[in-house]
């Protein structure tokens, strides 16, 4: 029983050399988890962006000159209302090009001749048939003549009882056939004078002429080159040259549907052409077209010229500033941005705008002219900041660090 009691109080005894395995194991996950953290924290600084230094400038407002502002910019080109490709009424060959590229032509002038030759026979042909048909009218007409002479003469004998009835029918018959023989003749005189008018006109139309006075802007066919008034495939040509007359250039422009009521008719312009960049050309809207292109949400806008130019041409590139009268002597206000901020393409200008240490990207429409700082219409407001010297690959959203520009 003694022995029993001294096992119970054996087991009762602590262990002491396992005590210090449990201590050895919780320092272990904690230098473990510290580890972890510190591995998250560097993780964390690295992939952390940095902010990017730009030079920056602040937006302007200031007075401009009292006079009309732009509203509204937009881009199209010159166009003109009376063009035409000049081509034949038959299909032929090119005998002779009297036109050249640049060459100034006068209604009815004639700028090609096709090869006539067939046509002239064609003429010559129905010109004999109608000599013919009139000459055997002429013989008809000159044998009823006899016959209704033999006829008054024979219906006298009958009254004198020397002729008989029968000897009368029989000349009132021949009398009434020629009648009606003439008759006929008569019409197929009439049809081979048409024939011969009509041979006549497609001699004439070997000629080709000039539909109005203008300026020929492109020579498209070579003598000996087939030409047709309809494509008929392979090396045939559809036209001998394009004319235009030069006094009815305009502009159409494409104005997006949701700014189209800033536009109406008689409307003052300042048009640029892309070649003539420091050449302002003054106009006025002719009308909106009254239609919209679904595929673009655009509405079509014709411009016309105050004065045309010889410098202004056909199929010239053109931005256009809508204009909106200042009442005289009252000056306006005027948003302005250094050109160095406008990022983008003409007409479809951006400026990349520092808020809250990030970049925003903001369109802006700019008033017609080249001035530095431009002209800013809207998208701007006087006060905010934007970046007028920084890397190429800025995107929105990147965080900078503002530096003032010189």
């Amino acid at each position: 029983m003694t022995e029993n009691l001294r096992e119970k109080l054996d087991s009762l005894k602590i262990d002491r050399a396992a005590a210090p395995e449990p201590a050895r194991s919780g320092r272990l996950w904690a230098l473990l988890a510290l580890a972890v953290a510190a591995l998250a924290l560097l993780a964390f600084l690295a992939l952390k962006p940095r902010a990017v230094p730009v030079r920056t400038a602040a937006v302007t407002e200031g007075k401009g000159g009292a006079g009309p502002a732009a509203v509204l910019n937009a881009s199209g080109y010159v166009t003109a209302r009376r063009q035409s490709t000049v081509s034949s009424k038959v299909t032929g060959k090119v005998a002779e090009v009297l036109v050249e590229e640049g060459m100034r032509v006068e209604a009815g002038q004639v700028l090609a001749r096709l090869d006539d030759s067939q046509a002239r026979l064609a003429l010559a042909l129905a010109e004999a048939g109608r000599d013919a048909a009139e000459r055997a009218l002429a013989e008809t007409e000159a044998l009823l003549a006899e016959a209704r002479l033999r006829r008054r003469r024979t219906d006298e004998l009958v009254r004198a009882g020397v002729a008989s009835t029968a000897d009368f029918d029989a000349v009132a018959a021949e009398s009434d056939a020629l009648a009606a023989r003439l008759a006929r003749q008569t019409s197929e005189v009439e049809v081979a004078r048409r024939e011969v008018a009509l041979a006549r006109q497609n001699l004439e139309d070997t000629v080709i002429r000039a539909p109005f006075a203008g300026v020929a802007i492109s020579k498209n066919a070579q003598p000996g080159e087939m030409i047709s008034p309809m494509s008929a495939g392979g090396f045939t040509r559809t036209g001998i040259s394009t004319i235009v007359d030069m006094g009815s250039l305009e502009i159409e422009v494409d104005v997006n549907e949701a700014y189209i009521q800033r536009v109406e008719a008689g409307q003052r312009v300042a048009a640029t052409l892309d070649a003539y960049p420091d050449w302002q050309i003054p106009g006025r809207v002719i009308t909106t077209i009254p239609a919209a292109e679904r595929d673009k949400a655009t509405v079509k806008v014709r411009i016309g010229f105050d004065e045309l130019d010889a410098r202004i041409l056909p199929d010239m590139g053109v931005k256009v500033a809508f204009l909106d009268e200042t009442p005289a002597g009252e000056a306006r206000r005027v948003t302005r941005v250094p050109r160095a901020a406008l990022r983008g393409s003409a007409g479809a200008e951006f400026v990349w705008v520092v808020a809250d240490g990030a970049l925003e990207r903001r369109a802006v429409r700019l008033a017609a002219g080249g001035a530095d700082p431009a002209e800013v219409v809207a998208g701007l407001s006087a006060g905010e900041r934007v970046v007028v010297e920084g890397p190429a690959d800025l995107a929105p959203g990147t965080r900078v660090t503002e530096r003032e520009a010189n």
